[in-house]
């Protein structure tokens, strides 16, 4: 660490950037965040998680936290200004691939908290509040960025940058990168109640596609609950925020007496950052991608960010791997934030309509299809990466890996705690070889008793011997035990040696 302060600066402490923060610090990589605020946000931001994302604040220590402050996320329908059901979703019934729940409704403060105590639990992480960026000058070898803060200005030499600095990220800025538009704009008011107890609000999470103001009604965390409206042409921020304004349009819910919370005007859009990486610096979160909220997904892709890129990092700054690798981190998380974007404008121009010849049509149209008995467009499942830090060609190469959990009398195991972080070569009979940050384990070792069966019925529908396991819990590749090893070790510069399985 001779002459850097940190491995990593974290710009910017949201949820995405206390993710990283923590993910980097627990696998022993020096990481300062900081962040211009003073404090945690104390109200509502984000609505919804999904399995994948509560699989991650598992691996952070924070899943039972989390849960506290969550809810299971309920069906989600689309309905018509009179009523009727246009498009229901209806979540998967049992376990997802994670073993969690498919999706959740949340309050984002608590889970903020959770995940800057998780970082700062960790002898490598380290948080400074009131800080803002500045400006960054980079050089072969690392990053020199400048800082203001209320004791002036302060420079912090870091080996690597990462904004997660939000959507006008000052890191992206500095840095002249440019986003890709996807041409949708609509500005919504969005209300944050408190809900008592006998209360009446909805029990599933709606979209009311009225075109004389569309609405959207969802679930918060426990005892709270968020309604976004559309504004209409010639309605200004300043006369939407007047509660005066916002009451009659809760009112019409009948929901009986509730407190308003949070409200704030946003322009619901889809933008892309060209390119999330300029030499040591890096974006993710809203810096690198936006979404408007309509599936929900705008946090998760934040996050699978963190995921991703957390080990990579690890990997080129502790193991020395090439820093190419890197560059895995767009090709792999781009395509994927691209679709999700995509599949929010899709469902936000159904409900955003307001011609009424294009509204009967939709109506028509939608009710034509689910009287067919057609399926519902699903929320958008992670597809599998078609190139990057993977084993091209390999069956379920880039896939999400599933989670097991132990379904027989006893206490609950779950197998990322049963194997732990970094990557898992997980095979039938085991391998004769070993390699730095891959735990080797046989179907046949004691700690997998009890998940076993799961793992080998996995393997089975791939027709493979083994699994390497990414340590974002993504498949790096199936096959023979050594030609995994092998084609890992390869991706990654480390060396393979010969010895008996961990």
């Amino acid at each position: 660490m001779s002459g850097f302060d940190c491995d990593v600066l974290v710009v910017g402490l949201g949820p995405v950037g206390a993710a990283l923060t923590a993910l980097l610090a627990r696998a022993g990589v020096k990481t300062l965040a900081v962040d211009r605020s003073a404090e945690v946000y104390p109200l509502p931001r984000a609505a919804h998680f999904d399995h994948e994302i509560m699989r991650v604040f598992q691996a952070l220590g924070v899943a039972e936290v989390a849960a506290q402050h969550a809810r299971p996320a309920p069906a989600y329908e689309f309905r018509a200004a009179d009523g009727q059901v246009l498009m229901r979703f209806d979540l998967p019934v049992g376990r997802s691939p994670s073993g969690w729940a498919t999706g959740y409704m949340f309050h984002q403060p608590e889970i903020e908290r959770a995940l800057r105590a998780a970082a700062q639990a960790c002898p490598e992480g380290e948080i400074r509040l009131g800080w803002a960026f500045a400006g960054l000058q980079q050089d072969a070898d690392g990053v020199t960025v400048a800082l203001n803060g209320a004791e002036g200005e302060q420079r912090v030499r870091a080996r690597y940058v990462v904004g997660c600095d939000g959507a006008s990220s000052a890191v992206r800025a500095a840095l002249g990168v440019t986003l890709d538009d996807f041409g949708f704009d609509e500005p919504w008011l969005v209300v944050d109640v408190l809900v008592p107890q006998d209360a009446r609000t909805p029990d599933i999470n709606l979209q009311l596609c009225d075109p004389a103001r569309p609405v959207t009604c969802v679930l918060m965390g426990p005892g709270r609950h968020r309604w976004e409206f559309m504004l209409r042409p010639g309605e200004t921020a300043e006369q939407v925020l007047d509660d005066g304004f916002i009451r009659p349009l809760i009112d019409t819910w009948d929901c009986g007496p509730v407190e308003i919370e949070r409200k704030a005007v946003y322009r619901f859009h889809g933008l892309v950052a060209h390119d999330w990486r300029a030499g040591r610096v890096l974006l993710a979160g809203d810096s690198a991608h936006q979404t408007p909220p309509f599936a929900g997904q705008g946090m998760c892709s934040g996050l699978r960010d963190a995921a991703n890129l957390a080990w990579k990092l690890e990997a080129v700054i502790r193991d020395g791997a090439d820093p190419a690798l890197l560059d895995t981190y767009q090709t792999e998380r781009d395509p994927h934030a691209r679709a999700l974007i995509q599949l929010a404008i899709g469902m936000g121009k159904v409900v955003c309509a307001t011609d009424p010849a294009e509204v009967a049509a939709r109506d028509a149209q939608m009710l034509a299809a689910q009287a067919a008995g057609a399926p519902p467009i699903p929320p958008s499942a992670p597809q599998p990466f078609a190139a990057g830090a993977i084993l091209a060609g390999a069956p379920a190469a880039g896939a999400y890996f599933p989670q097991p959990w132990s379904t027989d009398e006893g206490p609950v195991e779950r197998l990322d705690d049963v194997l732990g972080p970094g990557a898992w070569l997980i095979a039938r009979n085991g391998a004769a070889r070993t390699l730095k940050g891959v735990r080797s384990v046989a179907l046949g070792d004691p700690r997998l008793a009890r998940l076993a069966p799961a793992l080998a019925a996995w393997l089975d529908a791939q027709g493979a011997e083994a699994v390497l396991v990414r340590p974002d819990r993504y498949v790096f590749g199936t096959g023979a035990p050594a030609d995994l090893l092998d084609a890992y070790a390869a991706r990654l510069g480390r060396a393979v040696v010969t010895s008996s399985s961990e």
